[in-house]
């Protein structure tokens, strides 16, 4: 086989020659970008090699937005070059090499059978699809295929599984709460500090009517010479695929993903927590962390951001709230989504309690809608592959429970458009909290509102030709209609679901003529969206 050129731009130099014999070939995936990677432990650059290649497939087996392919290749591609830098032996396959064969399972077996190593080594992956291919090629050539845990995280999946077991349901708070004791955060002693596990009764306001104030500027990275390669590569390349890149700014290295730590901790943290729920039209950073993309390729370690927050907060830099605010999501949630992916797949991917079956509508491709929140939450995802939690959980996420969507459809997209998108923290938000598929193992409740949260959490119904107040009628909200039309058609399950107690009352007050009117108006807007 004709040996491929392993330079990744011009300006890098070529990989140090590889060696004779290969003892292990180390696998490192797109989200694994992480120079102390357990992969990489005991790496050998006398008889080891570093693995990692380019391909089509990881950005068509969900239509992939532009802005999450760019930073996926241009952070690759950065770490390619630290690697090279510290003379490490790599075998590196580019998108746009002659000969790419364009999935990760031909590459590793081409590699495989170039280089014929003894062993491949892989830090567990993010992605049970991901897994399953690259344990066939490992079989296929006889080779053992060390899996080794990811250090990247607070907790393993052992631990997690452990956590699970013999439990009908899982919820955040116990795992949290037994993670804050293990690792000694924000813990005096045994007890939390400040008296409580959490803060929400401080935090999750709006911004009210004006809005907004004096938002610090978000933390963006002009686009380097690699970068610059990686959009015109992707521009031409995935010409047909969603969204712009005239906005790429993401940190693409370990030493940007660091900066945008230090920028948020310093400028944003204070007041996430008391505006994390809140939404404001044509404001996308708001003073949210950023993060979450950094993270998920490994460029930053949690424990380090878990504790530069826990340390303004020491520091009297940032409030108690809006600290643990911050940490739950990191520490909580982060670790507790990964622990019900990897103890519920593949069956997980599948789950579909509610029986929706709806298509996606195609203007969440475009954001070529009347609904104004929908609208801008929409156009902000494509223009910068991201939206906050909130637009995702209730805007985007809310819509589609409401309408019925197919989970598999919304998990899709969502893994598509997001830059911080990979399986196993995506799937379970979406499928689990976004759309309640898994029938309540995640969550304890389906997350359902009418579009009077969404008067209450933003200005978005200020201008919108919709009333959040109306269920029926020319200028009833979309989101109220489906609302009460979701009630009642699943009124039989909910009733089983004591958090619903509420809902179910405010609903048994509608009159027969009352239901049906909602019944025809949700029919009609579902035509609609077809």
């Amino acid at each position: 086989m004709t040996k491929r050129t392993l330079s990744e731009t011009g300006a890098l130099p070529d990989t140090p020659s590889l060696p004779a014999r290969v003892r292990h070939l180390v696998i490192v995936l797109g989200d694994q970008l992480d120079a102390r990677s357990t992969a990489l432990h005991d790496l050998d650059p006398a008889q080891d090699v570093v693995w990692m290649a380019e391909v089509a497939e990881e950005s068509t087996h969900v239509w992939s937005a532009k802005q999450r392919i760019a930073l996926f290749l241009s952070a690759m591609r950065h770490f390619a070059g630290a690697l090279r830098a510290q003379g490490l032996p790599l075998r590196y396959t580019r998108l746009d090499d002659v000969g790419n064969l364009g999935t990760l399972a031909l590459e590793l077996d081409a590699a495989i059978r170039a280089l014929q190593p003894d062993s491949l080594v892989l830090t567990a992956p993010g992605d049970w699809r991901v897994l399953q291919s690259l344990r066939a090629v490992a079989a296929q050539h006889g080779l053992a295929l060390e899996l080794r845990d990811d250090a990247h995280f607070f907790s393993t999946v052992r631990e997690f599984a452990a956590h699970a077991k013999g439990r009908k349901q899982l919820r955040l708070e116990y795992w949290y709460r037994e993670l804050r004791h293990q690792h000694g955060i924000l813990m005096d002693g045994k007890e939390p500090v400040g008296g409580q596990w959490n803060f929400d009764a401080e935090n999750r306001e709006s911004f009210g009517k004006s809005g907004p104030q004096q938002l610090p500027p978000p933390t963006r990275f002009a686009p380097d010479d690699t970068t610059q390669e990686v959009i015109a590569l992707v521009n031409t390349r995935f010409a047909s695929h969603p969204g712009s890149l005239r906005s790429f700014g993401w940190p693409v290295s370990r030493a940007q993903a660091l900066s945008a730590l230090k920028a948020f901790i310093e400028q944003r943290l204070p007041l996430f927590g008391l505006y994390e729920d809140a939404m404001w039209s044509g404001e996308a950073w708001l003073y949210h962390s950023h993060l979450s993309s950094a993270l998920n390729l490994k460029l930053l370690n949690p424990r380090e951001v878990v504790q530069a927050a826990e340390d303004a907060w020491r520091a009297g830099q940032a409030p108690l709230a809006a600290v643990e605010g911050f940490i739950r999501q990191i520490l909580g949630w982060r670790e507790y989504v990964r622990g019900i992916y990897w103890t519920h797949m593949p069956a997980y991917l599948e789950r579909n309690a509610l029986d929706a079956q709806a298509a996606l509508p195609a203007w969440y491709w475009s954001g070529d809608t009347d609904m104004a929140c929908l609208k801008d939450a929409i156009g902000q995802t494509l223009d910068h592959g991201y939206a906050h939690h909130i637009q995702r959980l209730m805007v985007t996420g809310l819509y589609a429970l409401l309408l019925g969507v197919k989970p598999q459809a919304v998990h899709a997209w969502y893994l598509g458009v997001y830059v911080d998108a990979v399986e196993w923290v995506e799937l379970p938000n979406t499928l689990g909290m976004g759309q309640f598929a898994d029938g309540g193992l995640m969550a304890s409740k389906p997350y359902v509102a009418s579009g009077k949260y969404i008067q209450r959490m933003s200005n978005h119904c200020k201008g919108c030709r919709y009333d959040p107040a109306l269920s029926t009628g020319d200028s009833a909200c979309p989101y109220t209609t489906l609302y009460w039309d979701f009630l009642l058609r699943h009124e039989p399950l909910l009733q089983k679901n004591p958090r619903m107690a509420m809902q179910l009352k405010n609903l048994a007050r509608l009159d027969a003529s009352a239901r049906d009117a909602i019944r025809s108006q949700a029919a009609a807007h579902r035509l609609a969206q077809q």
